[in-house]
């Protein structure tokens, strides 16, 4: 059953330029150590965060809870490459997330889809 949906599209130039202005503050603060981690190992970094960030926004559109933080959702790429997305700190508890991510040199868009843990 899904329970909601969400789209987000972001400007590749807003997060770096966010990442230069604050540095490891922003990033710190909106990516897991390990989404940091992942997006370091990519030749096109900002692209990668852009989608990481574009996915969260969806997930928090789709979710509808306001008490939802970055930090409380982690974007990841499976063993095959597709993204996924994790609860974090106890939240979304009974719901799985279903995301996707595309990017192309300006723009990251993503859409989420919640639905009910079977």
């Amino acid at each position: 059953m899904i329970l909601g949906t969400g789209v987000d599209i972001t400007e590749v130039s807003r997060i770096k330029k966010a990442a230069e202005k604050w540095g490891e503050a922003f990033l710190n603060r909106v990516f897991t150590d390990e989404e940091l981690v992942n997006a370091k190992l990519r030749p096109s970094l900002y692209q990668h965060l852009a989608g990481r960030f574009a996915a969260k926004e969806a997930v928090f559109k789709a979710l509808g809870e306001a008490d939802l933080n970055w930090k409380d959702i982690e974007i990841l790429n499976d063993p095959e490459g597709k993204p996924c997305c994790k609860f974090l700190n106890a939240k979304g508890k009974g719901k799985d997330v279903i995301v996707s991510i595309s990017h192309v040199k300006n723009y990251a868009v993503a859409n989420a889809i919640i639905t009910k843990k079977n």
